[in-house]
């Protein structure tokens, strides 16, 4: 719990318009290391740090202000699946993004499915964790491409039964289905609205639709709807 006592809650430590971050990891080197490097981008400023899931959901709860929590995967008393799903129960609107050395099937699942809004492998260049962060807190998903191809993979089995049930019954237009597809490829709004020949706010206003035809929460959980059906 020492990180707990390492808090900069006071508002002249955080950068105005800033992505207010809490790091959590098991590992005191990785830790300190990654707070160093994030806090060099000036997008980003790293309020606290804790060494498991719990400690992390500790400090939202204690007032530390955080817009994103970047989170190892594997550590003891509370991992990081476990602290995602406390996180994202309590404070539903931080974001979560698992960063590990691991790329473990049952744990990306459980992951995605507790909240988190992307996974990064650690051997990932500097930068792209750094991007990684200002995804997530755009509002989009992001998930390893090694990572996304076997995630369609588990909730794809081959040996599953077809639905009886079209998707479009739950009344997705085609364009709708189409973004909703673009989104379990792990495609930003950017991206999208290239893919389809769209306006980013065009596709915005698309997610908003499914995710109220659909009764989902965030974007996430539509790429796992759409990998499921």
């Amino acid at each position: 719990m020492s990180d707990l006592n390492e808090l900069n809650n006071s508002s002249h430590s955080v950068r105005p318009q800033s992505i207010r971050l809490i790091l959590a990891d098991d590992d005191s080197f990785i830790r300190e290391s990654l707070k160093v490097l994030l806090g060099l981008d000036p997008g980003i400023s790293v309020t606290a740090t804790a060494s498991n899931g719990r400690e992390a959901l500790e400090l939202l709860e204690s007032g530390t202000p955080a817009d994103v929590v970047l989170m190892d995967i594997r550590m003891p008393d509370c991992d990081g699946v476990e602290g995602t799903r406390i996180i994202k129960t309590r404070f539903p609107d931080v974001r979560v993004l698992m960063l590990t050395t691991f790329d473990d099937d049952e744990y990306i699942i459980q992951a995605l499915q507790n909240g988190a809004s992307g996974y990064l492998l650690k051997n990932v260049p500097p930068d792209r964790i750094i991007q990684g962060i200002k995804t997530v807190h755009n509002g989009d998903m992001l998930i390893h491409p090694d990572i996304a191809r076997k995630l369609a993979s588990l909730l794809r089995p081959a040996a599953a039964p077809r639905t009886n049930e079209p998707i479009d019954s739950y009344g997705l237009t085609r364009m709708e289905l189409a973004v909703a597809e673009a989104i379990s490829e792990g495609l930003s709004n950017k991206e999208i609205a290239a893919k389809l020949f769209l306006s980013e706010g065009t596709v915005k206003n698309y997610v908003t639709d499914i995710l109220g035809k659909l009764s989902l929460r965030d974007r996430t959980q539509i790429a796992i709807f759409m990998l499921k059906k």
